[in-house]
């Protein structure tokens, strides 16, 4: 393929828009953080008597996705982590994001985790739990330090592995003689803590932060600070912010929403070799995370699930609103022809309330009068992403 010999040399010629590509990313943590100066100091007031060695309180930080709830409680630890650099206070910090696999799936996965932290090698299966335990209790008061332990999506945590692991964790600190732990939950459920049990409510949520979603306003002053660090002068296009602050904001002013509009699109923009990133590259870089978004939660659910969506997708090919008792009887059609075992009516209702949840469909419930209630059924999701979702279900079905 010759025509592709000096495809690199010809791409390291060309002008780039971006400065500094990360600003974009949602890992980055900028000195000074917009909009957030309440919280960073109710999350701060909560865990500076740590650094006094004083039994810290436990917090629970809770919002809606890109309200900054990571990015702040990285920024105060790591504020922390440099006044106990020079005050000489022995400090550790572990930030665990709890969707991850085979990590925070079960509880002896996360606790071999936290040991290996202090250096303890750890078996990734073969110990006993509690022996785990024991091996982790050890490191920890080894000698006298604080440990402020990050457990970002915790709901995943507890979704995979039970609640019986946080109380567990919580009451660490009555069996420690020379060392503290304090541990920072983040989630994204509003409501995650109700489902608790009660002793690990009271013992987790000693002390809550709210994070309410950014406005318009409030995004598009984020993205002009963001937006100068990652790209040259002069290479963002009048009414591309505003755009991009108008997506986000009707996405629950999800800030890492925004940032990730304007950084694809800056990368489609350079792929086209222009010198400035216009309106069309927001709309463009919009259907292009949607599809890559719905198209990753399609290819990792169980095959229940994907049959259900694939129910669903054939059903809005002849109309747009379609029932529960419809989307029952296709899915059962297709597990008879892919040779699965169809699951009850009720855990495919179960399978919609997820979908829902996730963004891909609107389910609305309507009344049929005396025949009951029923759930009318539409996809969210742009028209252009449901051939390629189709194109995906029909190779893992084998049907083309």
């Amino acid at each position: 393929m010759k025509k592709f010999n000096r495809f690199f040399d010809e791409f390291l010629k060309k002008e780039p828009l971006f400065l500094n590509k990360e600003v974009l990313q949602s890992f980055y943590t900028p000195d000074d953080i917009s909009h957030r100066d309440s919280q960073i100091k109710e999350v701060a007031n909560v865990l500076a008597p740590a650094l006094r060695m004083e039994s810290p309180s436990n917090l629970f930080i809770y919002g809606k996705t890109g309200s900054g709830k990571t990015l702040v409680t990285r920024y105060v630890t790591s504020l922390m982590k440099k006044t106990a650099e020079k005050n000489k206070i022995n400090l550790k910090v572990f930030y665990l994001n709890c969707k991850l696999k085979k990590v925070a799936d079960t509880e002896y996965r996360l606790m071999a985790q936290l040991a290996k932290e202090f250096g303890k090698a750890v078996p990734s299966t073969g110990l006993p739990t509690d022996e785990v335990y024991t091996i982790f209790y050890e490191a920890l008061d080894s000698q006298e330090q604080l440990f402020i332990l990050i457990l970002d999506e915790i709901d995943q945590l507890v979704k995979k592995a039970g609640d019986d692991i946080l109380y567990n964790l919580t009451r660490i600190n009555a069996e420690l003689k020379k060392s503290k732990l304090s541990i920072i939950g983040i989630s994204n459920d509003l409501v995650f803590v109700d489902s608790l049990d009660p002793r690990v409510k009271s013992s987790l949520s000693e002390e809550e932060v709210l994070f309410p979603p950014y406005n318009a306003l409030q995004i598009q002053d984020i993205l002009k600070k963001r937006s100068t660090k990652a790209f040259k002068k002069n290479t963002v296009a009048a009414g591309v912010i505003e755009k991009c602050s108008a997506y986000a904001a009707r996405e629950h002013g999800d800030a890492r929403r925004a940032l990730e509009l304007m950084r694809v699109a800056g990368e489609l923009a350079e792929r086209q070799c222009l010198e400035k990133i216009e309106i069309k590259h927001i709309d463009e870089a919009e259907e292009k995370i949607e599809r890559d978004r719905v198209l990753d939660i399609t290819l990792n659910q169980p095959k229940q699930f994907q049959v259900v969506l694939y129910a669903i997708v054939l059903l809005s090919e002849k109309r747009r609103n379609i029932f529960t008792g419809e989307i029952y009887e296709i899915y059962k059609k297709i597990c008879s022809e892919i040779k699965l075992r169809p699951l009850t009516q009720r855990r495919v209702s179960d399978m919609l309330a997820e979908l829902d949840m996730m963004g891909i469909i609107n389910a609305k419930i309507i009344s049929k009068g005396r025949y009951g209630r029923t759930r009318e059924i539409t996809l969210s999701i742009a028209q252009s992403t449901i051939p390629k979702i189709k194109e995906v279900l029909d190779k893992s079905f084998g049907l083309k």
